[in-house]
């Protein structure tokens, strides 16, 4: 059993009907990791209690690499197998979610995934952004930085973390 009857309880207790600003629109960001799963997986169940649509972001920046007397940018090439490669991945996320009444529009941007996901965020209108989170600590967060720490301190939209169950973290 999914957490659908356990989300749908919950935000019947903390979403009265009369609420001011009902959640009808949710932010979904993914780098297509077990904690991004786990949070599309709770946003949809969410939704589908609420009535609410789902956007699925990804976001990707093309490589570029640095040397002293100039910089080597991506090919054509490459950077449309990327796109593909993006867009095909988010496709299936979207596949494996779409039920029912719940609508799941997929986003494909490029850019810094922590500006482009609260400039979408701005644009769908997302009346709440859930987003997956590693748990990284010292040296690790250090080192790959948090994409969710700098939305959640960043962001006028309300905001939920989901990290994977516990049991498939580890593996």
């Amino acid at each position: 059993m999914h957490q659908g009857l356990v989300t749908l309880a919950l935000a019947e207790l903390l979403l009265p009907v009369d609420v001011m600003n009902p959640i009808r629109t949710i932010l979904v960001p993914t780098d297509f990791s077990e904690p991004a799963a786990s949070a599309l997986a709770y946003a949809t169940d969410l939704a589908e209690g609420l009535g609410a649509r789902v956007f699925l972001l990804h976001t990707f920046e093309l490589p570029i690499v640095g040397f002293p007397d100039g910089a080597m940018v991506a090919t054509a090439e490459l950077a449309s197998r990327i796109v593909n490669a993006a867009q095909k991945a988010l496709d299936d996320a979207v596949a494996k979610v779409r039920r029912g009444s719940i609508a799941v529009t997929p986003l494909l941007k490029q850019g810094d995934p922590r500006d482009v996901v609260l400039a979408t965020a701005e644009e769908t209108g997302a009346d709440i952004i859930v987003m997956g989170t590693h748990g990284r600590s010292g040296i690790a967060r250090a080192l790959l930085g948090s994409v969710t720490e700098r939305v959640v301190r960043t962001s006028s939209v309300p905001f939920l973390t989901v990290h994977a169950p516990a049991d498939r973290a580890a593996a």
